[in-house]
């Protein structure tokens, strides 16, 4: 993906970013669509330092598609949505399954915490020629907003202390009737008590997807939950 190709804009924002940091644009394929997601190819650059060994708190997860994003991707490629679809994705990082939402044609919105992660994903957007909303989003202190169809959310299972604000955010951000998908590495600790939690609230539903490789095998938990 040629940058200088990208609209004024974006591009503007892909040249303030590469001064910073080594960037590539990572071509992702989910049957028919075809996505350019911009992210970091140096990872020192944005840990500055910090040893993400001693506490996982310090690694930006947002900067490597996950396992579980590609199968969230699939699963979204997967499905045909009606006219007007609304879309949510939470933490949505590098935004892939948000951005495949798009593409077939619901209207998106892409969440996550920090300006820098929004302006990767309106850069990867606009490479993809797609069109979203990218927001500004603090589980802990959330503006008031709209109510989706569909919410999203790959890999965003990290904190127990997360959890409560969490589940409130889904219950004012869900429209009736609509659905919540996530996706986590089936050995994420804390999806089995998150779950748990979830279920006073929601009727859930799973299924696991296995994604092989020369490394080993991953298993994802693809979870289906709606309102009680």
């Amino acid at each position: 993906m040629d940058p200088q190709t990208l609209p004024a804009p974006q591009k503007a924002l892909y040249e303030t970013i590469a001064q910073k940091y080594k960037v590539a644009f990572e071509p992702l394929t989910i049957n028919d669509i075809r996505l350019y997601l911009l992210r970091i190819t140096d990872l020192e650059q944005i840990l500055g330092g910090k040893d993400p060994l001693k506490d996982v708190s310090d690694f930006p997860f947002w900067i490597r598609l996950w396992e579980a994003a590609l199968v969230l991707s699939e699963f979204v490629g997967g499905r045909n949505f009606a006219p007007g679809t609304s879309v949510l994705e939470l933490g949505a990082g590098l935004g892939a399954p948000g951005l495949v939402a798009a593409a077939k044609g619901c209207t998106v919105t892409l969440t996550d915490y920090e300006e820098l992660i929004l302006d990767f994903e309106r850069v990867s957007a606009a490479a993809s020629g797609l069109d979203v909303d990218c927001m500004l989003l603090d589980w802990l202190d959330p503006p008031a907003m709209k109510q989706y169809d569909v919410i999203l959310g790959a890999e965003i299972l990290f904190r127990k202390e997360f959890f409560k604000p969490l589940l409130s955010l889904l219950g004012k951000t869900l429209r009736p009737g609509g659905a919540i998908y996530l996706a986590h590495d089936i050995r994420r600790k804390s999806l089995a008590p998150f779950l748990q939690m979830a279920e006073d609230q929601y009727i859930i539903s799973a299924q696991k997807k296995k994604l092989k490789s020369f490394e080993d095998d991953k298993e994802v938990l693809l979870t289906r939950l709606v309102a009680r």
